[in-house]
């Protein structure tokens, strides 16, 4: 039996995958790891809730940069 409500996160976590940056990076490090695709969506599914939640709890607002961090996307942009 599923939970229908955390259903959702999945929807939420898989569309986040779907853009580079940050949480693409973290969804394709875990599978390099050797996850599977669901479990390597329920470890970003588990760290936006948690980042949600810290957000709503200390009024911060969300920066993927932070709540990601080790990401290839964290660099600078090169000058032109």
């Amino acid at each position: 039996m599923k939970n229908n409500r955390l259903a959702v996160g999945f929807v939420w976590a898989f569309a986040a995958i779907a853009r580079p940056g940050p949480i693409k990076d973290h969804y394709t490090r875990r599978r390099t790891r050797g996850d599977r695709h669901a479990v390597a969506l329920r470890n970003v599914f588990n760290r936006l809730l948690g980042q949600l939640y810290h957000c709503l709890h200390t009024g911060q607002t969300y920066d993927a940069s932070k709540a990601f961090p080790g990401s290839v996307h964290d660099a600078e942009p090169a000058a032109a």
